[in-house]
């Protein structure tokens, strides 16, 4: 048993497939050259069906659902959605006001549930397998948000989900700077992991014990990964970034990285995908 705790599983996942082709490629070469498993998928993404057929050309690669409710686009028409989108169609870039709407004007529940049916729905239409379930912001594990997906989980296939908690006096070892940010969203994602827990547990849903990436603010480079392998504690953990091959280069660097690759083999560490938990 002791022999099986001490094995370390790693989903090294890339956000925001299907938002530009930048990321798109990013993605894929950072899969076939290097230690990328896993990405989740914007649906209203402008780069969507380059994304999707990318996806379908390479099976190995674990594709999930990356749900946008903040900072994208929605599927549902603003008609139907009024009180989420503007008459664009697109949702606000406020974050903190948008999470505060969504959860102190409960009349905007029906409309929230249609558009992540919308979502899930058009996801399943591509015919790739569901991988996993997170969301754009981790706005997934908003406790609005994450009622409506504990409610219809069975319902919209989720088996695998992000429990975004990302270890705070780990990460101080190995990163500097932005301490506001990183001690008040690791303090925020703590509550929130410990909320939705208990009932992903009662659902069967699978998740890894700890998800990092989040307190990097995409500045998940090379030094950042080269410190975290070998301090990556026993069972599955994720590490997840924003790789592309222009605005967040570095991150992309980093996942094709031989020096990586190399410390990745030594650590004896073995990658993996949701599915595979």
């Amino acid at each position: 048993m002791a022999l099986r705790e001490a094995v370390r599983r790693l989903i090294v996942n890339a956000d925001d497939f299907g938002r530009t082709s930048s990321i798109n490629h990013a993605v894929i070469r950072a899969h076939r050259e290097g230690i990328l498993t896993s990405a989740s998928l914007m649906v209203n993404g402008a780069a969507f069906a380059e994304a999707v057929e990318l996806a379908r050309q390479n099976p190995r690669l674990g594709v999930g659902l990356h749900l946008a409710l903040v900072c994208g686009r929605a599927t549902l028409p603003p008609s139907q959605i009024p009180g989420l989108v503007d008459e664009q169609g697109e949702f606000s870039r406020n974050a903190v006001g948008t999470g505060l709407r969504y959860f102190f004007r409960r009349e905007l529940s029906p409309q929230l549930t249609d558009e992540l049916r919308a979502q899930f729905e058009k996801f399943q239409r591509t015919g790739l397998r569901l991988d996993h379930v997170n969301g754009h912001l981790n706005m997934h594990l908003h406790p609005t948000v994450f009622g409506i997906l504990g409610k219809h989980a069975r319902e919209w296939g989720i088996q695998t989900f992000r429990l975004t908690k990302d270890p705070f006096w780990l990460n101080a070892r190995i990163a500097v700077g932005n301490w506001f940010y990183r001690a008040s969203h690791a303090l925020i994602y703590l509550l929130l992991s410990r909320h939705a827990r208990p009932q992903l547990d009662s659902l069967g849903v699978r998740y890894s014990i700890n998800v990092f990436g989040l307190l990097q603010n995409s500045r998940v480079h090379e030094d950042f990964l080269l410190k975290l392998i070998p301090r990556l504690p026993a069972g599955d953990s994720e590490i997840y970034s924003h790789p592309s091959l222009d605005e967040f280069k570095p991150e992309f660097d980093a996942l094709v990285s031989p020096r990586v690759r190399s410390l990745m083999e030594s650590e004896n560490i073995r990658l993996v995908r949701y599915q595979d938990l």
